[in-house]
């Protein structure tokens, strides 16, 4: 397995890059190509039995959708563009799955025309004359960078760079070329000797400390109210199972994150639900009350404990333990009794062998649902204004609508925030969103991304039509590659979470009416207009048995506030 790779006499840079990306059993690379990635696809080309290669309209399309293959499948997505735009347009994937951890894999080049770098060639990226610097802005935001100026290091910088993707925490790392060395030959080397990929890839990670655990135990087994704070880090299909199971035997209330939104059942009988500002007022109560709080592969990040509200999480009444898989991340917002570093799914199941409190169950779980039954989630608001939809109208539509074989992905804005603090997850793992910079635009793509990655689901967006008008290419991206997504668009003819905050100054805010089914039906996609509730639970039927790409532009009064809901 480790022996040195041959090199084939003759073969080129960018046939050994690909062979080595079909090692790591790479399956799409998302892209807009441009001069060193246009160089490669004819061996890419060679490779389409093994790697898909998915042309986007943009980068910024290109770099979500790997994103999100990374966050769905574990493994790095892989996006490639020229340095200039894979750098600037193609930021917003890059910066995505930096902030909430999703491995990825970004291959881009310096732009440097055969060796004319330091001439001031135009779009040239080497730091030289008239020339930004590509390798110093992928610095700033990915775990690492690498930057191969010889054949061999090219290789050997995609092998690293798709291992340190993986690593916790996981994240987007870059490989840059220099770009002649993309159609050079790979020359004969006894020195430098390349190794398989997979002798670089595998690694065992330490089990947690048997100590921690029984103090961890010890702590949580006289709690009268202990609650699990879940994020990102169990997202993912052992870590929901995990964490259900360690709620359900020893009840165990579950407050989750925003990012590990649905990660239990939120109608089942630990959940609390999400908490935060745009969170439920039942996980945020259950959170106050607490005696006991165990973090679990969440960051505490500000918007989700209210802003360190000093009434909210306190330290020194309660008790606290923070378990990461990251050591610099535990006790790093607020000091903790106990910190583990552990993957949080091995902290949990390991757990399930000690006493967390079973005698305690009944009554925990009795104390959950007085809990939630003392905060009901309430779609009790004004009625929109006659031809309109509420927000309200549509999360409920929703809720009828979902079942396990579909998922849905949110976008940034008001209408996110009407899904995080209003709909229930039923079913674990079916929600998907932008956690890490949470921008405009990054529903659709993902979604998109999504049904390549389960094509037998059913996959719906939730978007404004603010962020969709962003990347609404996306939907062409679909038609040319038979991914048949819905896409409902809360339109609401303007920013509506801006709105929202400036109440009655209206500055900046408003779009001129914008008719987003007429657009799609341009694209080859299915579009709909609706007005009723009716005409929007008849349109997502539709939808999902059409088997064809389909926006659904639903008219939302703009009246209709992210303020009636949310627990400020």
């Amino acid at each position: 397995m480790n022996a040195v790779t041959a090199v084939p006499a003759g073969e080129t840079t960018k046939h050994a890059m690909v062979r080595t990306l079909t090692e790591l059993d790479v399956e799409y690379a998302f892209t807009l190509p441009g001069l060193g990635v246009t160089w490669m696809l004819d061996e890419f080309y060679a490779k389409r039995k093994d790697v898909r290669v998915v042309l986007t309209r943009g980068e910024q399309v290109a770099s979500i959708m790997a994103q999100v293959v990374g966050r769905l499948t574990g493994k790095p997505g892989v996006y490639m563009g020229q340095g200039p735009f894979a750098s600037t347009t193609g930021a917003f994937g890059i910066l995505e799955a930096y902030f909430s951890g999703s491995p990825m894999l970004v291959l881009t080049d310096t732009s440097c025309y055969d060796g004319f770098g330091m001439y001031g060639v135009y779009q040239t990226m080497t730091g030289d004359y008239g020339a930004a610097d590509v390798r110093n802005v992928m610095k700033t935001m990915t775990k690492a960078t690498y930057y191969a100026t010889e054949p061999h290091e090219a290789v050997y910088a995609i092998q690293q760079a798709y291992k340190q993707a993986n690593l916790p925490r996981q994240g987007p790392t870059a490989v840059v070329l220099k770009s002649p060395i993309i159609r050079r030959e790979m020359p004969q080397q006894e020195r430098v000797q390349l190794y398989p990929a997979q002798g670089y890839q595998e690694v065992v990670m330490p089990k947690p400390d048997g100590k921690g655990l029984a103090a961890l135990a010890e702590m949580v087994r006289g709690a009268k109210r202990p609650v699990l704070v879940v994020g990102n880090g169990m997202q993912n299909a052992r870590g929901r199972k995990a964490v259900a199971a360690l709620a359900e035997r020893f009840g165990l209330a579950v407050a989750t994150s925003y990012n590990g939104k649905g990660i239990v059942d939120e109608t089942s009988a630990v959940s609390v639900g999400m908490l935060g500002t745009w969170g439920m007022k039942s996980a945020n109560a259950a959170v106050t009350s607490a005696d006991v709080l165990v973090v679990v592969g969440a960051s505490l990040g500000a918007d989700y404990i209210k802003f360190r509200s000093a009434d909210f999480i306190k330290p020194g009444v309660q008790r606290i333990a923070q378990i990461d898989v990251d050591p610099r991340n535990a006790g790093w917002v607020y000091p903790v009794e106990l910190a583990l570093c552990a993957d949080g799914s091995d902290a949990l199941e390991a757990l399930l062998e000690h006493d967390l409190g079973a005698a305690q169950r009944d009554a925990r779980l009795a104390w959950i649902a007085d809990v939630n039954a003392s905060h009901p989630v309430s779609l009790d608001v004004p009625a929109a204004a006659p031809g309109m939809l509420n927000n309200a109208d549509i999360i409920k539509t929703l809720d009828t609508f979902l079942t396990p074989d579909d998922l849905l992905t949110l976008d940034a804005g008001t209408n996110r925030i009407w899904a995080t603090t209003t709909l229930k997850i039923r079913t674990p793992g079916q929600l998907i969103v932008p956690g890490g910079i949470g921008g405009m635009g990054w529903g659709a793509p993902a979604a998109a991304a999504t049904k390549l990655v389960h094509p037998e689901k059913n996959v719906v967006c939730l978007t404004g039509d603010g962020g969709f008008a962003m990347t609404m290419n996306v939907m062409a991206t679909c038609v040319q590659e038979n991914l048949p997504i819905t896409v409902v668009v809360a339109n609401n003819s303007g920013l509506g979470m801006v709105r929202d905050n400036l109440k009655e100054r209206r500055i900046a805010v408003d779009f001129s009416t914008t008719d987003f089914a007429q657009i799609a039906r341009g694209m080859g996609c299915r579009g709909v207009n609706v007005t009723t509730r009716e005409q929007l639970a008849a349109a997502l039927a539709e939808a999902r048995a059409s088997g064809v790409p389909t926006v659904i532009d639903v008219t939302v009064d703009p009246a209709s506030s992210h303020v009636d809901v949310s627990d400020y």
